[in-house]
């Protein structure tokens, strides 16, 4: 293979090579001036830039320059829109230039596995097809800018709790449908000329170092042309990484990295070509996006202009759930009682590494709701955030509530309850915010609850509440966004990124969410989100892609052709209205088992009082494919397929269907060994019936009783070794009082989830993997022979 910098790279010793692999520091790239080599900067990114002014730290535990926090991306993708993503990608690249950054770490795309996961409210959707259509407009519009785009984490990446010593166990035809389909449409689509490598391992083999998902998936199949980065602290065994398709490791690890290198080199595991190649394809993006940051020195954005696309961005995305007897909008005059802690302290963003510091101050519904025709009776906290119920607040607030014709309840998930890190334990809100609720709904029935949440929740108090308006993480500009939906100024037209069950023990993934062990179990399949719900008939509170409007619309003319569909939409309200239709496809078969019906494509359409349109859905490669594992290839069933157009996934409005001829004429799946598959009843699958769809024998993911390197901290409360029994305790100790305070400790999270191992690659160098392996005997009781192996290490800086 030809380089496109080998001149170059011949001038290189091997140590300067290596050296290039890892990090310079906590952000930066290795730069080497006498040969023309900038440092490449990346920062988080995925709804605001996180670009640190001093020394760096990948928790965000230093202040950050200040940028606009745009919605996250659970709260974007509920607008459905991809030019919208595309417009705040092109704000990010603005404001990433301006800060010298050349890649931006986001969007981030895992799938939705569960509702519990910590950092749902980063992620797109629980359905792969939307969440790869939203990162690839993100990538799109960040790219437009000269700079690079960082999908992330690839792939398989579900839970929080151990999440850098975890296995994800999972089947290639779930992998490949599920789990890679976003990142597909992501690079193929978008172009992204980077892509992050998740923390776990995938069936057994670190993302970092998996060569079936960097080389034979991202490279040959997908055609990518960018680097891989690893997530921070997420390599393992670096020269492995970059044999096997990985670029750069982060952060910076002092030597340790290049001598990893130069030893593989040296005795033969890599090939000193490969790290060459590697080496070009990371200079390619290095010396790509190096202009856009140098032209953009000494410019600034306009900071009114991106708060302005921040407050579209919101409006677009609040999802109205509830409107009993037309309770919204809200007429002029209304006499409202505004209750809730989080009308006066907003949640508009998540917490961990996406922390943004807002370019201007973030919006709080108190703030702003003055400005309308509201009037207002008067305002109550309510509860205190992460507390039990307050008897004194409490009865203030129904106190004020018998005084309104209305209450506006200002309630969700706080920020302990989400976070980077940290996965839920149960679905509720804060029992002070239900008791409060509760209490409120008793003495005035014009209930309105605003939600502020990255991710679903249970509402048991649902069937006492008129209206319910989610908003979900809106960023700086969430609260005036929100009022102009309550109001009517804005009609909402944001529908749903997940589904809502109507109780946790509902979901798909209940029995095996989060790992109980070292492997996490994909039993469930295919069955994710709505896949199940429709399959199985579950009722659930809210399906995939549901959202209310202060209109109506009616669907009609349907025509099926083998190229896509053709239907007529109208707006039989009397207000303008935004509708997003949704295109499903399902297929009955002896030998493939299937969803019911699967997201193929979308439109938002436009329209005034009246007004009809004739909108098109074209059908891609994606439409009719399943992953055919014995051809080891994407292939199409020959047969008859349900061409569905849905308001959700749970209600079709418009069905026909179109006769395929395929690449293959069944499937290799036998019902009688697999009916709880051809069925979706896969809430208590065996042993047995999963070995027959993993392929291969189900690996023993039980704690040893013996500490390896790449067992998470928190599990060396089970090794031998008093140090790290007591390492573990303060650490539970240190997160009870986080949880206590209501805020998450980043540091303490990322330390209690981390390997052994992650102390050589997150110290800069200090700790050398030689010394991570003797702290690894220390804590397996080895104390003395631990402590001469860890001085040793020391002295030599091995």
């Amino acid at each position: 293979m030809s380089l496109k910098y080998e001149k170059l790279i011949r001038k290189m010793t091997l140590a300067e090579k290596a050296v290039m692999m890892s990090g310079k520091n906590t952000w930066e790239t290795v730069d080497f001036e006498k040969y023309g080599i900038p440092s490449m900067v990346m920062s988080d990114g995925p709804h605001g830039l996180r670009r640190q002014a001093g020394a760096g730290d990948h928790l965000g535990l230093n202040a950050s320059l200040p940028a606009t926090c745009f919605p996250t991306a659970a709260g974007v993708a509920n607008s459905w829109d991809e030019a919208l993503g595309e417009e705040i990608g092109e704000a990010l690249a603005e404001e990433a230039v301006t800060m010298g950054v050349n890649v931006i770490l986001g969007p981030g795309l895992n799938i939705k596995r569960s509702p519990l996961c910590g950092r749902n409210f980063e992620y797109f959707s629980e359905d792969p097809y939307h969440a790869g259509k939203m990162a690839a407009a993100y990538v799109r519009g960040i790219q437009s800018k000269g700079i690079a785009a960082c999908p992330k984490h690839f792939a398989a990446n579900s839970q929080e709790l151990r999440r850098m010593a975890n296995d994800s166990v999972v089947d290639e035809r779930t992998f490949r449908e599920i789990y890679t389909t976003g990142f597909e449409i992501a690079i193929k689509e978008g172009k992204s000329k980077s892509i992050m490598s998740s923390y776990n391992e995938v069936n057994g083999i670190y993302a970092n170092e998996n060569s079936h998902m960097l080389q034979e998936i991202l490279v040959d199949e997908w055609g990518f042309d960018g680097f891989v980065v690893s997530d921070w602290g997420g390599s393992n065994d670096h020269a492995l990484g970059v044999k096997n398709g990985s670029h750069l490791e982060m952060p910076g690890t002092g030597k340790s990295g290049m001598y990893d290198i130069i030893h593989a080199v040296e005795n033969g595991d890599l090939e000193e070509a490969v790290l060459d190649q590697r080496l070009d394809e990371l200079l390619n993006v290095i010396f790509l996006t190096h202009q856009a940051t140098e032209d953009a020195k000494g410019k600034t954005f306009d900071v009114e202009a991106h708060h302005n696309l921040a407050r579209k961005a919101a409006e677009e995305s609040i999802v109205l759930l509830k409107n009993e007897d037309q309770i919204l909008p809200l007429k002029p005059g209304t006499k409202v009682a505004v209750i809730g802690d989080f009308a006066k302290v907003p949640r508009y963003q998540g917490a961990g590494s996406s922390l943004v510091n807002s370019a201007k101050q973030p919006e709080a519904i108190l703030d702003v709701i003055g400005s309308t025709d509201l009037d207002v009776v008067a305002y109550e906290q309510g509860y205190i955030r992460n507390r039990k119920p307050n008897q004194k607040l409490t009865k203030a607030a129904v106190e004020l509530a018998k005084k309104a014709d209305i209450v506006l309840f200002f309630g969700g998930l706080d920020e302990i309850s989400e976070s980077e890190g940290l996965d839920r334990t149960h679905m509720s809100m804060p029992t002070a915010q239900e008791t409060l609720l509760n209490e409120l709904t008793t003495v005035n029935k014009n209930i309105i609850v605003v939600l502020s949440a990255g991710s679903a929740i249970e509402m048991p108090w649902y069937p006492y509440v008129k209206g319910i308006v989610h908003g979900y993480l809106g960023g700086q500009a969430g609260a005036s966004a929100m009022l102009n939906v309550l109001t009517g100024k804005v009609n909402p037209s944001g529908k749903l990124n997940e589904t809502y069950p109507i109780h946790y023990e509902d979901t798909p993934a209940y029995a095996y969410y989060p790992s109980k062990e070292r492997s996490s179990e994909y039993r469930e399949s295919l069955y994710v989100g709505y896949r199940y719900y429709t399959t199985v008939g579950k009722s659930t509170r809210f399906p995939f892609g549901y959202g209310l409007s202060y209109t109506t619309f009616e669907y009609k003319d349907l025509k099926v052709d083998a190229e896509g569909v053709t239907f007529t939409i109208k707006n039989t309200g009397n207000v303008p209205g935004t509708e997003i239709a949704q295109l499903y496809v399902g297929k009955s078969s002896e030998t493939v088992f299937r969803p019911v019906r699967e997201l193929k494509g979308f439109v938002r359409v436009e329209l005034q009082p009246g007004e009809e349109k004739e909108v098109r859905i074209g059908f891609d490669d994606k439409t009719f494919r399943f992953y055919d594992t014995r051809t080891d290839s994407w292939e199409i069933e020959s047969g008859t397929y349900q061409i569905m157009i849905g308001e959700n996934a749970q209600q079709m409005v418009l069905e026909g269907a179109l006769d395929v001829k395929g690449t293959v004429e069944n499937g290799d799946y036998k019902k009688e060994e697999l009916p709880e598959y051809f069925s979706g009843k896969i809430k208590d699958i065996s042993d047995e019936k999963f070995r027959i769809l993993y392929g291969r024998e189900i690996p023993d993911g039980s704690w040893s009783g013996e500490i390896r390197m790449n067992d998470a901290v928190c599990q060396l409360y089970y090794g031998k070794g008093i140090l790290g029994k007591l390492l573990c305790a303060i650490l539970k100790l240190l997160l009870k009082i986080s949880d206590w305070k209501g805020k998450p400790n980043l540091n303490v999270l990322f330390n209690y989830n981390m390997p052994i191992r992650g102390y050589a690659k997150m110290t800069g160098g200090i700790v050398t993997m030689k010394m991570a392996e003797a702290l690894t005997e220390m804590a397996n009781g080895h104390r003395i022979k631990g402590t001469a192996h860890l001085i040793k290490a020391a002295i030599n800086r091995e």
